[in-house]
């Protein structure tokens, strides 16, 4: 399946939060030789998004993003949401038909399960990852989709409230990868043990 000809979607990359549990902001956090935002950015860069935006902290610098700071992240993912399309409706910007929303803590997810999502995306519909029996990002809907989804959220939250109040609008894609997102040092632990365990059996395979 290719998505809608002519379609803009842009990649939404919410690096902003705090990391209260981890100890540290997970965006700057570098897994398997890469900083999470940078790989993040990359998946979106591959997944073909016209524009990619990265909301961040203060200070943080992000090549290959157009950057929206929060200036104040304690607000919650809901804000981080408003200011990215905020920015996306700047004055003299071409408007973009979608917005595909990535998390920054979720190393598993890569460009080919946000491709699929993306292509199967059409116009009033909300298009959202499967991995198994479990939901996930990315979540493609049209901007005017996703502040009515804001406006039902709660600081910390995103499309969750606005998809439990409009499950008809869902076409749920089949997606390959992992979608555990890193919360804490114990999710970092077992995440770089696996994948190491993966990596060294790949390595192991006979020729």
């Amino acid at each position: 399946m290719i998505r809608p000809a002519g379609a803009r979607i842009a990649a939404v990359v919410l690096a902003a939060g705090s990391g209260s549990r981890m100890g540290t902001p997970k965006a700057a956090l570098t897994v398997n030789g890469t900083r999470l935002v940078d790989r993040a950015v990359k998946v979106a860069h591959e997944a073909r998004c016209q524009r990619i935006i990265a909301v961040v902290r203060a200070g943080t610098r992000v090549p290959g993003a157009e950057l929206v700071v929060n200036t104040a992240p304690e607000q919650g993912l809901r804000s981080s949401l408003t200011l990215a399309l905020n920015h996306l409706a700047s004055p003299g910007d071409i408007p973009v038909d979608a917005v595909a929303v990535l998390l920054v803590d979720t190393p598993g997810i890569g460009s080919e399960a946000v491709r699929a999502v993306l292509d199967a995306w059409r116009p009033g519909r909300v298009a959202l990852a499967r991995y198994g029996q479990r939901r996930g990002h990315p979540i493609v809907m049209s901007p005017d989709r996703w502040r009515a989804a804001i406006a039902l959220a709660r600081p910390d939250e995103g499309a969750r409230r606005f998809l439990a109040a409009h499950p008809d609008l869902i076409d749920e894609v089949a997606a390959p990868g992992d979608p555990t997102d890193l919360d804490t040092p114990a999710d970092l632990r077992r995440w770089t043990s696996s994948t190491g365990e993966r990596a060294a059996a790949r390595t192991e395979q006979p020729e």
